[in-house]
């Protein structure tokens, strides 16, 4: 479906009953919608998902850059006011949970929940510099040019080395190549800018930190900080998992953050 707010068309799903209590799905930097799909498959039974492509990704329009998370955040208040979602549990992976700590710090009046899934707080200088390459590389050669390096810093070894797993990586590899020049470029933009490490003790809401054990980009290290900067919070550390921990590990992935949403939802 499709949807005009904020002056772009987003790209977005509706699953589950009406009336149920509602969850947000938000996606990882160079994915879409489609990367939920396992885990809407056993939730839609009770509650009403919403999920979208960020601004840039999938079928939604990519405007030139730069982008912000003030930005990325306005949008989701957008979707959920667009689709009557007064309040909602909210998942995001990677950029996406990232977007949920500026959701829970701006607007935790309007979440029933936190899983912030493989992100950190906080771009140091160290992690912030490898985008400069990255936004380069995508503006000289296009999306395809970084695809193969992508999937080897997403997955481990072992998972990209098993066959069985082939159609995952291929869906991944889809994915990388369908998203926008100017969506990629915009959002690592904000992924440079990205600073929530000071009002992590503004977040009030039931909170889960999630991240792989082999994930490089935002280790576990950076789940266990917003951990202990979040009154009440949990930590889960997946092993095996990497960076796009619901695809690599979704069994463990999906066990620990249905009990986060039920607990919340129960409370």
């Amino acid at each position: 479906m499709k949807i005009t707010l904020n002056n772009i068309d987003f790209r977005y799903e509706l699953d589950g009953p009406e009336g149920a209590p509602w969850i947000i799905f938000s996606n990882s930097l160079t994915t879409d919608v489609t990367m939920w799909d396992t885990e809407v498959a056993q939730l839609a039974d009770r509650y009403r998902i919403l999920r979208y492509d960020t601004r840039g990704h999938g079928q939604t329009s990519a405007p030139e850059g730069p982008y912000s998370f003030e930005l990325l955040v306005g949008d989701v208040i957008a979707l959920m006011d667009a689709v009557g979602a007064d309040c909602a549990h909210y998942v995001g992976l990677s950029l996406g949970g990232m977007t949920g700590l500026g959701m829970a710090i701006e607007h935790g009046d309007r979440l029933l929940s936190l899983a912030a899934c493989d992100a950190r707080p906080f771009a140091d200088p160290e992690w912030a510099a490898p985008w400069v390459d990255r936004i380069a590389l995508a503006h000289d050669k296009g999306m395809e040019a970084l695809v193969e390096p992508t999937v080897a810093r997403w997955f481990t070894e072992a998972f990209q080395a098993e066959a069985a797993n082939a159609p995952v990586l291929d869906h991944v590899r889809r994915m990388i190549r369908e998203t926008s020049v100017e969506g990629y470029m915009g959002c690592a933009g904000a992924l440079q800018g990205l600073n929530y490490l000071p009002r992590l003790g503004e977040i009030f809401v039931p909170s889960l930190f999630m991240t792989g054990k082999f994930d490089g980009s935002t280790p576990p290290a950076a789940s266990r900080q917003m951990h202990a900067a979040v009154p009440g919070s949990q930590c889960v550390i997946l092993d095996p998992a990497s960076h796009i921990s619901n695809l690599e590990n979704p069994t463990d992935f999906d066990t620990a953050l249905f009990a986060h949403i039920e607990a919340a939802q129960n409370r």
